[in-house]
Protein backbone atom coordinates (compact mmCIF):
# COMPACT_ATOMS: atom_id res chain seq x y z
CA UNK A 1 0.00 0.00 0.00
CA UNK A 2 1.24 3.53 -0.74
CA UNK A 3 0.80 4.80 2.84
CA UNK A 4 2.85 2.05 4.48
CA UNK A 5 5.91 3.31 6.34
CA UNK A 6 9.29 2.94 4.76
CA UNK A 7 12.55 2.76 6.63
CA UNK A 8 13.54 6.30 7.52
CA UNK A 9 11.17 7.82 4.96
CA UNK A 10 8.07 9.91 4.83
CA UNK A 11 4.60 8.63 4.06
CA UNK A 12 1.95 10.45 2.06
CA UNK A 13 0.07 11.71 5.08
CA UNK A 14 3.34 12.95 6.59
CA UNK A 15 3.91 15.06 3.49
CA UNK A 16 0.35 16.40 3.61
CA UNK A 17 0.86 17.32 7.26
CA UNK A 18 4.10 19.12 6.50
CA UNK A 19 2.43 21.03 3.66
CA UNK A 20 -0.44 21.99 5.94
CA UNK A 21 1.99 23.16 8.58
CA UNK A 22 3.84 25.32 6.05
CA UNK A 23 0.63 26.88 4.74
CA UNK A 24 -0.78 27.32 8.24
CA UNK A 25 2.30 29.13 9.47
CA UNK A 26 2.18 31.63 6.60
CA UNK A 27 -1.59 32.16 6.93
CA UNK A 28 -1.26 32.62 10.70
CA UNK A 29 1.47 35.24 10.18
CA UNK A 30 -0.64 36.97 7.54
CA UNK A 31 -3.75 37.14 9.74
CA UNK A 32 -1.77 38.28 12.76
CA UNK A 33 -0.11 41.00 10.68
CA UNK A 34 -3.45 42.14 9.29
CA UNK A 35 -4.92 42.36 12.79
CA UNK A 36 -1.97 44.38 14.09
CA UNK A 37 -2.09 46.69 11.05
CA UNK A 38 -5.81 47.20 11.61
CA UNK A 39 -5.31 47.93 15.32
CA UNK A 40 -2.61 50.52 14.70
CA UNK A 41 -4.13 51.85 11.44
CA UNK A 42 -0.78 51.42 9.73
CA UNK A 43 0.39 50.54 6.28
CA UNK A 44 0.93 46.84 5.53
CA UNK A 45 4.25 46.80 7.38
CA UNK A 46 3.09 44.32 10.01
CA UNK A 47 1.36 42.20 7.37
CA UNK A 48 4.63 41.82 5.49
CA UNK A 49 6.51 41.14 8.72
CA UNK A 50 3.89 38.54 9.67
CA UNK A 51 4.20 36.79 6.30
CA UNK A 52 8.00 36.76 6.57
CA UNK A 53 7.91 35.40 10.12
CA UNK A 54 5.36 32.78 9.05
CA UNK A 55 7.66 31.68 6.25
CA UNK A 56 10.60 31.40 8.65
CA UNK A 57 8.53 29.48 11.22
CA UNK A 58 7.21 27.16 8.51
CA UNK A 59 10.69 26.51 7.15
CA UNK A 60 12.03 25.73 10.63
CA UNK A 61 9.11 23.42 11.34
CA UNK A 62 9.61 21.71 7.98
CA UNK A 63 13.30 21.19 8.69
CA UNK A 64 12.66 19.74 12.14
CA UNK A 65 9.93 17.33 10.97
CA UNK A 66 11.81 16.10 7.91
CA UNK A 67 15.05 15.68 9.84
CA UNK A 68 13.26 13.66 12.52
CA UNK A 69 11.51 11.49 9.93
CA UNK A 70 14.70 10.69 8.04
CA UNK A 71 16.61 9.55 11.10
Amino acid sequence: MADEPTEGGLRGRDLVGIGGMLAGAVVFGLVLGLLIDDAFDSTPVFTLIGIALGMVAGALGFWVRVRAALR
